[in-house]
């Protein structure tokens, strides 16, 4: 058995895999960024993995602004319900656990921070807006509701975990902050430690209770292993982000329609089916607000009604305007990240806004022009007579390269020159040129 370690990695995974079973193992987990749909995923399935390969303990190495609030419950429903002691560390040294992080770091069986990190600033984002030492005064029923949520939320997993209940209330109401040092002495961190290695050797011989039970941990000469984010986890991150699910949006809405204009085209409507699938599912687990969305699209469909309807831009300004406001509001939540690139939505609108008045001027342009083609066109026009009207009567006249049966109530000569009347028919009314010519002046 003691050579086992030495010669699996020749015999292949199976056997290293075997090998690496004698000795105990943690698990670590990087939460870096905000607590995303995508990071929820990762984290949830990092601690089944974890139960899976029954890991000793699962560190949570936090770095996070917050995020929202659906994906933040999902991992300390999982972490509850974990039977494996998931160890929440602040690390390293100048990050940060602040909001969504705060309330992760409550609910884990053992919270540890590095010197020079912070925690707190857990005021819902629905009702911050005054400063740390302002309390938070909710003025409607719908805030207090958010407000009294949060603080029973953040009270019950304190008084689970053991830890500091009214600084976790000051935490949401005042959106007060510790420091790592003063968060040990005020009994809401376990523990400090410099980096990973410091943090193992103080862990040893704790005792935690898991949903399995209370589990003493041993975590000398433990391998330490990284739950690496997978192909589905990156592509989650890529897809949820609210830009990048805006813009799939318009690409899956213009595909779509271009695929009509163009029938049998084929790539933009497989492009924008695919694209709007996306877009659809990213919307699924954002928190989008429905009204917006509505918005956008009947921005949208406005834009290609002028195409049909000439209402001299004003469906398109009225298109434009709901488009704006549309992608404004898409988002229904506030928080840091998951919103929708002002700068973007302000390119595509003068973009759009440029496109609108130029397509109107052009329309007004159009209908300035004279007539060039149809019956209008051959008003006014001049030509030469090809046979007498004499006295007067019907003739032939070529008006524009083109022969033309013609009457005229005045005498002409072969040659003169006519201007045309009106057009009755296939039959020009024609007179002299001269004679108009004499009369107008």
């Amino acid at each position: 058995m003691l050579i086992l370690p030495l010669v699996a990695p020749l015999l292949g995974p199976s056997a290293a895999l075997a090998a690496g079973d004698a000795a105990s193992s943690a698990l670590v987990l990087h939460v870096d960024g905000a607590i995303s749909p995508a990071m929820s995923d990762y984290v949830v399935h990092g601690l089944e993995a974890a139960s899976r390969q029954n890991d000793e303990l699962v560190i949570l190495e936090m770095d996070t602004p917050g995020g929202l609030d659906s994906s933040m419950r999902s991992i300390i429903k999982a972490i509850l319900a974990s039977p494996v002691p998931v160890v929440a560390y602040v690390a390293p040294s100048g990050s940060r656990a602040a909001s969504a992080g705060t309330y992760i770091l409550y609910a884990s069986h053992i919270a540890a921070m590095a010197p020079a990190t912070n925690l707190g600033a857990a005021t819902p984002v629905e009702l911050a807006g005054g400063s740390s030492s302002t309390p938070v005064k909710p003025e409607t029923a719908e805030q207090r509701k958010i407000l009294n949520d949060a603080l029973a939320y953040v009270r019950g997993l304190a008084l689970q975990r053991g830890r500091n209940a009214q600084w976790a209330e000051q935490a949401v109401r005042n959106a007060a902050s510790l420091t790592a040092e003063e968060a040990l002495q005020q009994h809401v961190i376990d523990l400090m430690a410099a980096n990973l290695p410091d943090l193992l050797a103080k862990l040893n011989g704790r005792s935690v209770t898991t949903a399995a039970g209370t589990v003493t941990l041993h975590t000398s000469g433990i391998v330490v292993r990284e739950f690496e984010r997978g192909p589905r986890v990156k592509f989650l991150e890529v897809i949820t982000d609210p830009t990048v699910a805006y813009l799939l949006l318009l690409i899956g809405i213009f595909g779509l329609m271009f695929e009509g204009y163009n029938p049998g085209g084929v790539l933009p409507g497989v492009v924008g089916a695919i694209a709007l699938l996306l877009a659809l599912y990213a919307f699924h687990v954002l928190p989008v607000n429905f009204t917006g969305l509505a918005l956008i699209i009947l921005g949208i469909i406005l834009f290609v009604t002028e195409t049909f309807v000439h209402a001299y831009g004003t469906l398109s300004i009225g298109g434009l305007a709901a488009f704006v406001f549309g992608s404004i509001i898409l988002m229904d939540t506030n928080v840091p990240g998951f919103q929708v690139s002002r700068g973007l939505i302000g390119g595509i609108s003068v973009a759009a806004a440029l496109i609108i008045a130029g397509t109107v001027w052009l329309t007004l342009q159009t209908h300035r022009r004279p007539v060039v083609s149809g019956a209008e066109e051959l008003l006014n026009s001049s030509g030469s007579a090809i046979s007498d009207f004499s006295p007067i009567g019907d003739g032939s006249v070529r008006v524009h390269g083109e022969l033309w049966n013609a009457h005229s109530s005045r005498p002409l000569r072969a040659g003169d020159s006519i201007k045309v009347v009106r057009r009755e028919g296939l039959k020009l009314i024609v007179e002299p040129l001269e004679q108009t010519t004499h009369k107008e002046t």
